[in-house]
């Protein structure tokens, strides 16, 4: 099957209220983990943050001389304090220009199937591959620009050919992708909810297993599963009915139609992970909504057809925040290497 088809499938369950989590679901407390297990998966160890490419890649992601203005690296719009995201309804990149859609948290990109919200990008490693020459993003005019600053910078070619041993020549558009892939592979950490289905029944408050309960029991992991709590399939954004009338969007985003010309991907986006969407808002690829609750709302009314109670968005609410992890230890920058020596 593939995974548009899957995403349909799995939408369509949630949207009837008979997901397979759903279905299994049992009341009694002994039961969650158990029911928690089918749908979750627990965080596995993050691969070392020591090793030549993850260091390479963390300078790389904190860089900002690549850019045509100077002033943009990655770490640009994915800010420490704002969870990994950057708290804007649309990121603004080179010269201020105005990204089309939500930056979401990088804290947890490693853990999805596609990147970008419309999946046009198979990996993060080729995402970073192609945000130098993004015209919003970084806005080199080619990569050759990029690798010719880069082996400008006292550091550099050695740090490559540190990190690409027996390569005649190292810095390459192919080793910045992997590089800041071997990064951002190092950031997502465990969470309360990551403890919880490790078998520690302490590791949510009561309020955060009631949420967990009504998470499942009403169809939102129908989509929101895995490790990441979402991540692994598409789906449409509107199954009940169109998003921008509960969201206020002004410009309806054609979503993945605009990727593949087909109209059967009309509204369609990656499920984003909702892993540290408590302290990643905005909400949705436009960054129509600001705060959680409501966001939690709009889905209940336009994926599932549910007026859900104040009750069961506070639960949920509740639940969301336990996925929560802290920031990575390696998330900051490193001393910079000196300028150009053709700019001293």
């Amino acid at each position: 099957m593939t995974s548009f088809g899957k995403s349909v499938l799995l939408t369509g369950l949630a949207a009837a209220g008979l997901t397979v989590a759903a279905a299994a679901f049992a009341a009694g407390p002994d039961t969650l983990l158990v029911d928690a297990r089918r749908v979750f998966a627990p965080l596995p160890a993050a691969p070392s943050a020591a090793t030549d490419q993850a260091v390479l890649g963390r300078r790389l992601f904190f860089e900002t001389r690549v850019s045509a203005d100077g002033n943009v690296s990655c770490s640009h719009c994915h800010l420490p304090e704002k969870q990994g995201a950057d708290g804007l309804p649309k990121s603004f990149g080179v010269f201020g220009k105005i990204n089309p859609r939500n930056a979401p948290t990088i804290f947890n990109a490693a853990l999805q199937f596609k990147a970008h919200w419309r999946g046009d990008r198979e990996t993060i490693e080729e995402q970073a591959e192609k945000s130098p020459t993004g015209a919003v993003s970084f806005g080199a005019p080619d990569f050759a620009t990029v690798v010719a600053e880069l082996k400008s910078i006292p550091g550099y070619p050695e740090a490559f050919a540190k990190a690409f041993p027996g390569e005649a020549d190292p810095v390459t558009q192919k080793n910045w992708g992997k590089a800041l892939g071997a990064f951002e592979r190092t950031l997502p950490q465990p969470t309360r909810f990551d403890a919880f289905l490790a078998g520690d029944a302490k590791a949510l408050t009561p309020a955060e297993q009631a949420g967990l309960r009504k998470f499942i029991e009403v169809g939102c992991a129908g989509c929101h599963d895995g490790v990441g709590v979402g991540g692994t399939s598409f789906a449409k954004f509107g199954v009940v009915e169109d998003y921008w009338k509960e969201t206020g969007s002004k410009d309806p985003d054609k979503g993945r139609a605009d990727v593949t010309k087909n109209d059967a991907d009309l509204y369609v986006f990656k499920v984003p992970s909702l892993r540290n969407v408590a302290k990643t808002g905005p909400y949705f690829h436009d960054g129509s909504v600001a705060d959680l609750p409501k966001a939690v709302r709009v889905m209940g009314k336009v994926q599932l057809g549910l007026d859900l109670s104040d009750k069961d968005v506070e639960a949920i609410t509740a639940f969301l925040g336990a996925l929560t992890q802290p920031v990575p230890a390696n998330y900051s920058a490193l001393t910079p290497f000196p300028d150009a020596a053709a700019k001293k």
